[in-house]
């Protein structure tokens, strides 16, 4: 996994400022404080930045209430992560993808 991709991308997303050089294990938590910040002072934000990211909401659902011992912010921060990285993967596969068709073909 590509830290400094999936960093830049949470930033863009988050309208946050994580580190370029955090470890895997930092960016998690600084995700979830952050996010455990918008459940206590903003959720309305947290709800629109779940949909913009595509958050897949029945999983959300399914998680929170199967770890409801569990800190929210984590489960949620992970998802984010999770979703975020199939994002990077895909764009990776297609831009590997772009020159699947030689140029006689392409418009």
């Amino acid at each position: 996994m590509d830290n400094i991709e999936l960093i830049t991308l949470l930033n863009k997303e988050l309208s946050i400022c994580i580190a370029q050089n955090n470890t895997f294990q930092q960016v998690q938590l600084q995700l979830a404080a952050y996010i455990n910040k918008l459940i206590q002072n903003d959720f309305n934000r947290l709800i629109a930045y779940l949909y913009r990211i595509d958050v897949d909401e029945q999983k959300l659902k399914i998680l929170l209430q199967q770890k409801q011992d569990e800190d929210a912010g984590k489960i949620i921060a992970g998802l984010i992560i999770d979703r975020l990285q199939q994002k990077i993967n895909t764009r990776r596969q297609f831009s590997q993808d772009k020159n699947f068709f030689d140029n006689e073909e392409k418009w």
